[in-house]
């Protein structure tokens, strides 16, 4: 069965959602076979897949109007530049931004929070400063944040988890003190699922006068996500996760914190003029697109960012929910299968460890039965700690799943266990 009635977020029954047009749009999902088996791809939260209708944009661009951008007067530089900056605006449109000069391509989240920790850290944290961060993190959002800190002489502080994965807010509260100069959290933990409830953690920082990044790379291909209505100062997401290519990242913040930051990157576009003496730096967003952009990238994941909304983000994250439901019951039917991260809200993530079988072990056997998951710690080391483990199984679900993909998982979960019974 590919329709699966839906309950949306706001709890409305929505029409069946029909799985089949989605898959028939991702010719990876029916063109690759592993060991003679059906992909069963479960590795989204790593890198989700490209639909025809990205992979099309991406080879018109390269075919018919390949050209570096900006400053150039011929015909295809120009039509280059006119698709780059669309595509800004539709990333403006997808966030609910105010302007499209508060939209920042970079390479990935990872470059985007390093962005943020050296051209605000930098200019506004000092010595005895403190930045809040979560124990949810990737390292991502936690070793440049360090960096920040042994370079100024600022102290790192960590909201704790529970043993459900969730952040205790009572204790995120307690860590804002008088020094407190930025926060920087996930919204969906990339080891756990969790949804963090960062609109509220937001008011709690802004309470305190300070600013909050958030970590959206886990969180935009799952749900909706209105900057305006959530008030945060700046949000980051990667390409390679909503369905599009890699190489391209984005960062948004308040157009009044970017004026005031310090440029990351020096060289071509981010400047108005340079002598020997002095450079002005040019407006935003391009302050901070030093050099040749991912013009194509960037391109391209505006149509994807075209494609969930076509679908809608409502839609998408009601079946996901159903996926994720039925996956946590059939792992759990499982003797010896411990599941890590059982927050109230999460996101189409499932960690899990079966016995004592190394996770490795457990991810390669999957592999011969078709089944794709990733395997480790999942940058994500100090989640690991928390729940006194070493690595975990993880499989992460997209829209393009099916729930003969969640037995198949089962299925191989269980042959996992009687092979080292």
């Amino acid at each position: 069965m590919s329709a699966l009635p839906l309950q949306t977020p706001s709890g409305i029954i929505a029409a069946p959602f029909d799985v089949e047009p989605i898959r028939a749009d991702f010719p990876i999902l029916g063109e690759v076979r592993v060991n003679g088996k059906p992909l069963a791809y479960l590795d989204n939260g790593a890198s989700s897949q490209m639909p025809q209708q990205v992979i099309d944009r991406l080879v018109r661009y390269q075919t018919r109007e390949h050209a570096n951008i900006h400053r150039g007067v011929h015909y295809l530089s120009a039509t280059a530049t006119a698709a780059f900056e669309a595509a800004r605006v539709t990333v403006q449109r997808f966030l609910n931004a105010r302007q499209d000069r508060e939209i920042v391509f970079t390479s990935n989240v990872t470059d985007s929070i390093n962005l943020v920790a050296h051209g605000y850290g930098r200019a506004f944290i000092g010595a005895g400063d403190e930045i809040i961060i979560t124990h949810l993190e990737h390292h991502a959002n936690i070793v440049p944040w360090q960096m920040l800190c042994e370079e100024k002489g600022a102290k790192l502080r960590v909201a704790p988890i529970n043993d459900s994965g969730e952040v205790i807010m009572e204790e995120f509260e307690k860590l804002f003190s008088p020094r407190t100069r930025f926060v920087s959290v996930t919204h969906v933990a990339n080891a756990l699922g969790t949804i963090n409830p960062v609109r509220e953690m937001t008011e709690i920082a802004h309470r305190h006068g300070v600013p909050i990044m958030i970590d959206g790379a886990q969180a935009v291909q799952h749900m909706a996500v209105d900057v305006q209505a959530l008030d945060c100062d700046f949000y980051a997401f990667t390409g390679h996760k909503v369905f599009g290519p890699t190489g391209v990242g984005v960062l948004y913040g308040k157009a009044a914190l970017l004026e005031k930051m310090r440029p990351f990157r020096g060289g071509g576009d981010m400047i108005l003029s340079v002598t020997f003496e002095k450079t002005t730096y040019n407006v935003i967003p391009y302050k901070f697109e030093a050099g040749t952009p991912p013009i194509s990238q960037a391109i391209a994941l505006a149509t994807a960012l075209d494609y969930v909304t076509g679908v809608g983000l409502d839609r998408i994250a009601a079946y996901e929910n159903e996926l994720l439901r039925y996956a946590t019951e059939s792992l759990r039917a499982i003797p010896d299968v411990r599941i890590i991260g059982e927050a109230q809200q999460k996101a189409s993530v499932l960690s899990f460890n079966v016995g004592e079988v190394h996770p490795h072990d457990v991810g390669s056997l999957l592999n011969d039965d078709g089944v794709a998951v990733r395997t480790g710690h999942h940058c994500a080391q100090p989640v690991m700690d928390r729940f006194g483990v070493a690595a975990t199984a993880r499989a992460s679900f997209a829209f393009y799943n099916t729930l003969a993909e969640v037995d198949q998982l089962a299925a191989s979960v269980r042959r996992v266990q009687k092979l080292f019974a």
